[in-house]
């Protein structure tokens, strides 16, 4: 089964996302950047070259709709009572 925009879109509307006003990104995971120094070839690239694993995905994000939630330090039971 192909994924068509009409399913995109009619996802997005299912979500309740708001395509004018939220920050919406597309990302794409399942890869790796080389960070050695290489001399260009296949098995030795250069610094900074992206590769695209076989299985690589999109993922899809709404970052207007990101809880942040700063971390809280931990509660002693002792002082709970």
């Amino acid at each position: 089964m192909k994924f068509t925009q009409e399913d995109l879109w009619q996802t997005i509307s299912e979500l309740g996302w708001d395509v004018r006003n939220d920050d919406i990104a597309i990302e794409i995971g399942g890869t790796q950047v080389y960070e050695i120094d290489g001399h260009g070839t296949k098995w030795s690239p250069v610094k900074g070259t992206r590769k695209y694993n076989k299985d690589a995905f999109v993922v899809i994000k709404n970052r207007s709709r990101d809880p942040f939630v700063p971390s809280q330090a931990p509660v002693d039971k002792k002082e709970e009572e």
